[in-house]
């Protein structure tokens, strides 16, 4: 099979197109795989490390006000669109599969034009405007969240399908987690994170609150701080009292996330897409912390969706305190029985055969055509 993937800016849309790029060369070895994102987005690095093919196009987002910038984002997609009939006319694709980001539009209405089959993926709750847009002229939608359905009206085939990031972690090796922490196994540990730069309320919040886990002696924090902020959050644990500061682990990034989120007894996050996909893949409990900073604050419907579930508590950053942090954690690290009961209700919302499923909906698109 040969396959187009395309969608970028943030990891949040290259990471499930890589793991349906990895599904359809496992299930079909010999596959042939091109990328087509941007220069100058994330996926320009990522994915070639992954020893994809890789082409460009140039595309910029709308604003959501009247802005001369629409205008010229009107004239790059029309070049975008140019670009991509050459390219995919030169590959010949047997799918173009689109995971969402301003580079995906032009790539995968091209593609529909040309009567290419055309598949996109939908990572959050609330879809963006490139997908909402591309909708009306795909053969497919799968979509992380039942609850994204409804936004898709003007597609008939849509299917719940889950994140095929979900996939990536269901093998991974729970020891090998503890082992890469220095962990004997079964230590119970929160395991925070703000995500892959870090985050400054979430840092901030828990400097605040490390000075309280005195009364959680048998706990242990492993808190992936981000490069630019490792530095001078490990000078402030160092100075906490000996009892405390043995217990937390400091770094500034996870190269195993798999395999240490495996072994996490509850998880700190914030609620991109991936990160919620592969928590309730393997029935972790959380506490999420939507980030305020993202296009139509799509984090907050993604951390209610589990929180609604019992999955979850969601705290707003604008909330956010070392006090507040500490309650939750110890409310839910002091209580087996919640903490079990977050955790089935996790693995209830998992769906770790969303790759799979994913899979199989090319292959009924691309028998169809």
């Amino acid at each position: 099979m040969r396959v187009v993937l395309t969608g970028g800016g943030t990891g949040g849309h290259i990471y499930p197109a890589l793991a349906i790029g990895r599904e359809v060369t496992e299930r079909q070895p010999g596959s042939s795989l091109l990328y087509i994102g941007t220069s100058r987005g994330l996926e320009s690095r990522i994915v070639p490390e992954q020893g994809i093919a890789f082409e460009d196009v140039t595309i910029t987002g709308f604003r959501r006000s009247l802005s001369w910038e629409n205008v010229k984002t009107v004239v790059r997609f029309v070049q975008g669109v140019r670009r991509s009939k050459q390219l995919l006319r030169k590959f010949k694709p047997d799918i173009v599969v689109g995971t969402g980001g301003y580079v995906c539009g032009p790539v995968v209405y091209a593609a529909s034009k040309l009567g290419i089959p055309t598949l996109i993926h939908e990572q959050n709750v609330i879809p963006g405007l490139t997908n909402k847009f591309l909708s009306r002229y795909v053969d497919a939608v799968a979509v992380s969240f039942a609850e994204s359905v409804k936004y898709f009206d003007r597609c008939s085939n849509v299917i719940h399908a889950g994140n095929p990031c979900a996939s990536a972690v269901v093998h991974a090796e729970r020891d090998r987690g503890f082992a890469s922490l220095g962990l004997n196994p079964g230590t119970p540990f929160v395991l925070i994170v703000g995500g892959s730069r870090g985050a400054k309320a979430l840092n901030d919040a828990l400097t605040e609150m490390m000075p309280m886990v005195s009364n959680l002696p048998q706990v242990h924090f492993v808190f992936v701080t981000g490069d630019r902020f490792y530095e001078a959050t490990s000078l402030q644990m160092k100075q906490l009292p000996s009892t405390i500061a043995k217990r937390v682990h400091v770094v500034p990034y996870i190269n195993n996330m798999p395999e240490v989120l495996s072994a996490a007894s509850l998880v700190v996050s914030r609620a991109g897409a991936s990160s919620l996909a592969e928590i309730t893949s393997l029935g972790i409990p959380s506490i999420l912390i939507p980030s305020p900073n993202v296009t139509n604050n799509h984090q907050e419907p993604n951390a209610r969706s589990l929180a609604d579930a019992g999955a979850a508590e969601m705290i707003l950053e604008r909330d956010l305190t070392g006090g507040l942090l500490y309650s939750h954690i110890n409310a839910i690290m002091g209580d087996s029985a919640r903490r079990s009961l977050m955790a089935h209700a996790s693995r209830e919302l998992g769906m770790p055969g969303a790759a799979s499923a994913i899979y199989d909906q090319i292959t009924r698109v691309n028998r169809k055509r």
